[in-house]
């Protein structure tokens, strides 16, 4: 029966939180079975909410007391907690969290797919927090004409100023201080989107893990700064281990942040880190993990999936600079990585360079056309690994991997329900999922990333056990019918 409507904005309810969303929101239902999701909430409180906005079948609210609290429930930690669009489990314990995700995984390969894998325990991060090696921080200004830094507003392109953030290292908020310090002393322009008006546009930093290394990133809707020998000085002498600052220049109307120009006003354009014992360059314009712990254990699965003993032939599709393919390269016989951002593919070759790795090339071009173009010129992989963006694979190239027939398809996704919908595809096409293994490389956010290893299945073989099972159920049948008549 479908369910009336009879709830209003502004309504106050009572209701149990019994479920979560993909985003985070708590679920609850009202009286007449109305979903109402609700941010800050957790399975198991009683909360009072106010309705905020109401649609056909579902209404939103905001919790406006906690009756009764969730077991999993513990203190707030952040000041802009729900006002930024980063965290939105800062409110529940990390064990919860894990516990969600875990399950969001599971609903989606279950409900998308309708397939039966293997789907291990979710590998979380050792210390959840000051993890993020890159941060990208847009500015605006307030109506008091102050330069305000932070992050977007949740589903927004609101500014959320703030001094820190729970994710990042502690130097990157030095550099914050540094940075707004610089652009209030010479009052430098700060753009705005809606106008295409105004220079500094982000203020982008990256950080080594491993080798300490920090790179400071401005950019601008223009070429250069006003003073840009005293934002150096400045960051010199307050940021130790500074190895880069850089103005990137993106003068078009667009949400891309960075441009593809770059330009070194100290050090270079580019920092060093070592990930799974490889070194790395890493530009403004670089695809890097940004987790690193949870990178390494995340490539290490995908390798241990891959099982290569040195006499395969591996295709890195979607590479971005290199890394998950340069990882496994000296247990493979040869390695191609495709990328379709020629920067990407010039830092891979460069990355191989780097690390001495002789074995490896890199193609510059869409995944889809160049598996096509590898199928045609023979190239025969072993073993095929997929790191797509979050949309995912197109039917075009899953078939391409088909008719390539490696032997194994080791699949790195972070979304899960684009990846449910592929293996489901992939699985109509001769590949079948055999394991799952999902990682938080994002804690306290929605995300969840995981690598899936898919066998090639011989069909023929299973076709020749049909006949000869069904050749032996008419000769037992014939068998017993014999006895029968002679009884």
């Amino acid at each position: 029966m479908k369910k009336i409507m009879t709830i209003k904005k502004n309504d106050r309810l009572i209701i149990d939180i019994t479920g979560t969303t993909s985003e985070g929101y708590g679920v609850g239902k009202s009286d007449e079975g109305i979903a109402i999701f609700v941010p800050n909430s957790a399975v198991g409180d009683r909360v009072d909410v106010l309705i905020v906005k109401v649609l056909k079948r579902y209404c939103f609210g905001k919790v406006m007391e906690i009756i009764k609290p969730s077991e999993y429930r513990q203190e707030v930690d952040c000041k802009v907690f729900l006002k930024c669009g980063g965290c939105c489990y800062r409110h529940i314990t990390y064990d919860a969290e894990l516990k969600i995700k875990e399950q969001k995984v599971k609903d989606a390969i279950a409900r998308i797919a309708g397939l039966n894998v293997k789907i291990n325990p979710i590998v979380g991060a050792d210390v959840p927090d000051n993890y993020r090696n890159k941060a990208q921080f847009p500015l605006a200004k307030n109506k008091d004409g102050n330069v305000e830094m932070g992050f977007y507003g949740f589903h927004s392109h609101r500014v959320v100023d703030t001094d820190t953030c729970l994710l990042q290292p502690k130097i990157f908020d030095k550099v914050m201080a540094v940075v707004k310090d610089y652009l209030q002393t010479t009052n430098e322009t700060i753009y705005d989107e809606t106008t295409h008006k105004g220079l500094v546009r982000h203020l982008y930093v990256r950080y080594g893990e491993k080798t300490g290394e920090v790179m400071v990133c401005l950019v601008i809707n223009g070429d250069k700064l006003k003073d840009e020998t005293l934002l150096v000085n400045s960051l010199k002498e307050n940021i130790s281990n500074l190895k880069s600052v850089v103005i990137n220049s993106n003068k078009e109307k667009t949400n891309v942040i960075t441009g593809t120009k770059n330009r070194a006003i100290y050090g270079d354009t580019y920092i060093i880190d070592n990930l799974c014992g490889l070194n790395f360059r890493i530009s403004p314009n670089s695809f890097y993990q940004v987790n690193h712990s949870q990178a390494e254990k995340l490539y290490n699965k995908a390798k241990e999936y891959a099982n290569l003993t040195g006499e395969e032939n591996l295709i890195d599709l979607y590479c971005g600079t290199g890394t998950i393919g340069l990882t496994m390269a000296s247990e493979c016989k040869s390695l191609i990585g495709v990328e379709i951002v020629p920067q990407a593919i010039r830092d891979a070759k460069l990355n191989a360079k780097l690390n001495n790795i002789n074995n490896a090339q890199f193609i510059c071009g869409d995944a889809t056309k160049c598996g096509e173009k590898l199928k045609n010129d023979n190239i025969s992989p072993d073993v095929v690994v997929v790191d797509p963006p979050r949309k995912g694979l197109t039917e075009d190239l899953i078939l391409s991997i088909k008719a390539m027939s490696p032997k194994r398809v080791v699949y790195v996704s972070c979304d899960p329900g684009t990846l449910a919908r592929d293996l489901k595809f992939f699985a109509d096409n001769d590949y079948s999922p055999v394991e799952l293994t999902p990682f938080d490389l994002f804690p306290r956010t929605s995300h969840v990333e995981n690598v899936v290893l898919l066998n090639k299945v011989h069909k023929w073989y299973l076709k020749g056990r049909k006949k000869e099972w069904t050749f032996n159920l008419v000769l037992t049948i014939q068998k017993y019918m014999k006895i029968l008549w002679g009884i």
